[in-house]
């Protein structure tokens, strides 16, 4: 076969022009897939054989050819040309370059639109369980940073105000919870991907009689796709998991945001050490939380990638368009993202250092524990509105006389309700306030213990 004539070229009179060979050219982006391309063509060409749709001598060959580029491959040997287009092709036509005429037979009952929708399955479902692996050990990261950190109370906000104190401990479960939700929905990803579509064909199966159960069972596939036009325009388990990999970055760019204000001068609650962080070409007194924000920030390429995908998916007919190519840089990249993020997020986790005096110093101002004054009157007899009401009163009072609750005198305490008693300072303690918190999902330490103990930690 000659080098310029295009594999499937037969019908075209005259060559392709460079510059649309360039433009359509996606083998320096695809070429990531050979691995899945070269398992997915040795099952089909297993396949082909069992069913003696091409001969066991020429599978055996197809089998050794593929096997020895896939050696070229991972040694640097392998000659890519733009002019192949993609993996697919390449391969392809290097394969009958190595043993001729026998592997111009692995084509057979088989579309370019079947072996892309299976190599792109084949390596999602990998990344996807490389993913669950890095999402566990951030979690677990996290609960091991709490179990350090157990008794450590800082004040929880809501609108960025200071609000309630709570556990550190209870604090980083938050997250710990997050990403047990992203590992829920990476997970359900990973099961709806794990179809086999090869035996698709183009867009309307073979008449060739396949074995797609046989291929399945090679490949370790638990289900086929039922429709040969579905089957090959299907990109929903690559929006599936762009989906799940934006939330998975709300959530890691919300604790890094808290990380970065966490470690301002402001808050002053942690400390990122020094080979986490980078100086100003400027200021030499500068530490910045370069790698919080560029984790923040890469939270908008991955929004985008998903935005990308959709906007392609969205008006194409079926089945199969050239369209479909733009799917690949969207996936990678979340992927390389995700994976690259998560690693960076564990390591920060695991080396930051808390400042447990300034997190509880932090709690004493604010009026954190009006709530607590509120439920004290609440089991005294009052209504919550009624105590609500009148502990406004008292955070009035303290405001215009530049004072805390706790450091109100009894007789000053009781001119606002005279069942207020002297055991009422136990209650507005930020300790005593966690405490209490014992309803589940509370921040009381045997909440979190009891977490802990759940987790392994």
């Amino acid at each position: 076969m000659a080098r310029g004539r295009k594999l499937w070229g037969g019908r075209f009179a005259s060559q392709t022009e460079n510059s649309v060979e360039a433009f359509t050219a996606s083998i320096d982006v695809d070429s990531r897939l050979y691995r899945h391309d070269i398992a997915g063509s040795i099952a089909h060409a297993k396949m082909l054989a069992r069913q003696r749709i091409i001969s066991a001598r020429d599978a055996k060959r197809i089998v050794r050819g593929l096997q020895a580029i896939q050696r070229g491959i991972e040694q640097g040997r392998f000659p890519f040309s733009s002019a192949d287009e993609d993996i697919h092709m390449n391969i392809e036509r290097r394969l009958v370059q190595k043993i001729g005429a026998a592997g111009e037979k692995l084509h057979t009952a088989r579309s370019r639109n079947d072996q892309v929708a299976l190599d792109l399955r084949l390596y999602l479902r990998e990344e996807l369980r490389t993913l669950l692996v890095l999402l566990e050990s951030l979690r677990r990261e996290l609960a091991r940073a709490a179990k350090r950190y157990l008794d450590v109370i800082m004040p929880g906000y809501t609108h960025l105000q200071r609000a309630q104190p709570v556990l550190f401990s209870h604090h980083l479960f938050a997250y710990v919870d997050m990403l047990d939700r992203d590992r829920e929905r990476m997970s359900g990803c990973l099961e709806r991907l794990n179809v086999l579509p090869l035996g698709s064909g183009a867009l309307a199966g073979t008449t060739f009689p396949i074995d797609r159960a046989y291929v399945a069972r090679l490949l370790d596939f638990p289900r086929i796709s039922k429709n040969s036009i579905d089957a090959v325009s299907d990109r929903d388990f690559v929006l599936e998991f762009l989906s799940a990999s934006a939330i998975l970055f709300v959530h890691l760019s919300r604790l890094a945001e808290e990380m970065i204000l966490w470690s301002s001068e402001e808050f002053g609650f942690i400390e990122l050490p020094d080979r986490y962080c980078t100086g100003s070409s400027m200021m030499p007194q500068k530490k910045n939380p370069d790698v919080p924000e560029l984790i923040r920030g890469k939270t908008g390429r991955v929004f985008g990638h998903l935005q990308a995908l959709l906007t392609v998916m969205k008006g194409l007919p079926l089945a199969y368009n050239r369209d479909l190519q733009e799917d690949k840089i969207p996936l990678f990249d979340t992927v390389d993202t995700a994976k690259a993020s998560l690693g960076m997020m564990r390591e920060l986790v695991r080396q930051l250092r808390v400042k447990r005096e300034r997190m509880l110093a932090a709690t004493q101002d604010g009026f954190m524990n009006a709530t607590d004054l509120a439920d004290y009157l609440v089991r005294h007899g009052l209504s919550f509105r009624s105590a609500h009401s009148l502990v406004g009163r008292v955070v009035r009072f303290c405001l215009d006389h530049h004072r805390r609750i706790e450091e109100l005198s009894l007789t000053e305490l009781k001119r606002f309700s005279p069942k207020i008693g002297k055991d009422v300072y136990a209650y507005l303690t930020a300790e005593a306030a966690v405490q209490r918190r014992l309803a589940v999902g509370g921040t009381a330490l045997a909440n979190v213990r009891r977490r802990l103990k759940e987790m392994g930690v």
